[in-house]
């Protein structure tokens, strides 16, 4: 029997363990693996518990009380520490619910914890310096991904079946596939946001969470689904009554293997998705290889350009907040590289980088019209090493003297500082840019002993048939999950 949330929620449902029992049991499993793992960097068992009893009728709601860690970054849970993986706020707390914390709360999940993540969720891999790196349970000598690496890590050791997580450029699918996890991203807005940010990185960011079962992947996304009337993204109600979602007996599905900005592509990867291909043809789907349908390098490098905007923004807040100006020994130094370029680009500049993911997003709605799905590796290798050194002493020796460079410079010093760590998960950022959901899927193991996914896109609002694809390879394919759940 896989223990998933779905299965501690029915024994909380029917009384065979207390919401007190369960708890401390997961504190027990956390006590015993955070000082390998690092995954959590909070435990706040007696807010969780207050919480619970605040509560009422919490055994009809979906997961009956489950107890749930939140990510150190953007899940807001009120006077609870919100630092964002930065020394800046390193005793910032928050002075409410987020808009999504709430939903989880209403979907019977109770906060109780928070884990790790890198500084501002930049990257693909969690290293935060105020925090140290999170580690991953398949082998500790390598990253549980980023930036939901805390909480992917808190799964994949199998302390918690559900924790939850963000994705603005794979954050949720990379950890995924370097962990054996599922990793759900939704169609933008179909998650709650705000009070306080209400387009997370122009939409490209959102919530959701890294589970290990389709069934509790579908109950939490149609539990936290929902159209907020305040919000500035608005998913299509294409498949709203899901219940009444016919499956498609035979589905189209496009496959691409090649980099989208053509870098090296593991032979494993590669195989993954084969192996993925040659199963599909056997249950009678088409599956048919194609070309990149956009210009991946020029949509990296606008992808680069609304992380500096957003970034500049962001500081621009903060020193109102402080009254002062921030300074490069405030954050890690890849950040003071980011908020520099956002300082430099033009206004013109930051426009015609969302027209583009526009033009984007109308040539993969083409696409998803003509093929029901979409299928990529997750990424093009397995997690790097801890001791991997994903830049050099050249960059960072240009990104403490990055406040001197122009506009032009400044790009190509960004797109060298991510280089390395974008060869290794160069896919999973084009649904965030033109808003479909996507999901990695746990379908394969590399000689090391160390998992890679495969990942599929569908058209905004098609969840159905991401929910629907994933639940006939966990049925009939096999996941390779953490040993935990085997």
């Amino acid at each position: 029997m896989l223990k998933d949330g779905v299965y501690w929620a029915e024994k909380l449902r029917n009384k065979e363990i207390s919401f007190q029992e369960l708890l401390e049991a997961f504190e027990e499993k956390a006590r015993k693996q955070n000082p390998m793992l690092n995954a959590f960097v909070t435990m706040m068992d007696q807010d969780a518990l207050a919480e619970y009893q605040k509560q009422e009728d919490l055994l009809n709601r979906p997961f009956a009380g489950l107890p749930i860690p939140l990510k150190m970054l953007g899940q807001e849970k009120k006077n609870w520490l919100s630092t964002s993986g930065s020394k800046l706020f390193l005793e910032h707390r928050a002075s409410r619910n987020s808009n999504f914390t709430n939903r989880l709360i209403t979907n019977g999940l109770i906060p109780f914890a928070q884990t790790n993540a890198p500084e501002f969720g930049f990257k693909n891999v969690t290293d935060a310096q105020i925090y140290g790196p999170a580690k991953n349970p398949w082998n500790l000598d390598y990253f549980s991904g980023g930036s939901s690496g805390g909480a992917a890590s808190a799964v994949a050791s199998g302390i918690v079946p559900i924790a939850g997580a963000s994705d603005g450029g794979g954050s949720i699918r990379i950890p995924a596939s370097f962990c054996g996890l599922i990793g759900l991203k939704p169609t933008r807005g179909a998650m709650p946001v705000g009070p306080s940010g209400w387009r997370g990185w122009q939409g490209a960011a959102i919530d959701f969470a890294l589970t290990v079962s389709m069934r509790d992947t579908e109950r939490l996304f149609y539990g936290m689904r929902g159209i907020d009337s305040a919000a500035p993204y608005q998913a299509p109600k294409t498949e709203w009554q899901h219940t009444k979602a016919a499956q498609q007996e035979k589905l189209k599905i496009a496959v691409i293997i090649d980099s989208p900005i053509n870098s090296k592509v593991t032979p494993e990867a590669i195989k993954a998705v084969e192996k993925a291909c040659d199963f599909l043809s056997e249950q009678g789907h088409q599956v048919e290889l194609i070309s990149y349908p956009v210009d991946g390098k020029a949509l990296i490098a606008s992808y680069y350009l609304m992380n500096g905007a957003e970034t500049a923004a962001m500081f621009a807040g903060i020193e109102q907040g402080l009254n002062r100006p921030v300074e490069k020994n405030d954050m890690e130094l890849m950040t003071w590289g980011i908020y520099q370029y956002g300082k430099k680009v033009p206004a013109s500049h930051f426009v015609n980088a969302l027209n583009l993911w526009d033009q984007a997003a109308f040539k993969m709605e083409t696409l998803l019209t003509e093929y029901d799905l979409l299928l990529t590796p997750t990424a093009a290798a397995t997690a790097p090493k801890i001791n991997d050194d994903l830049q050099s002493d050249e960059i960072r020796d240009a990104l403490e003297a990055s406040a001197l460079l122009s506009e032009n410079e400044l790009l190509h010093l960004i797109d060298q500082m991510f280089e390395r760590s974008l060869q290794i998960t160069p896919y999973t950022q084009l649904a965030n840019l033109t808003g479909q959901p996507a999901i990695s899927l746990p379908t394969y193991l590399a000689k090391t002993g160390l998992p890679l996914g495969i990942q599929f896109t569908a058209a905004r609002g098609r969840e159905d048939l991401l929910l629907q694809i994933g639940k006939l390879f966990e049925k009939s394919y096999g996941f390779k999950l953490p040993e935990y759940y085997q």
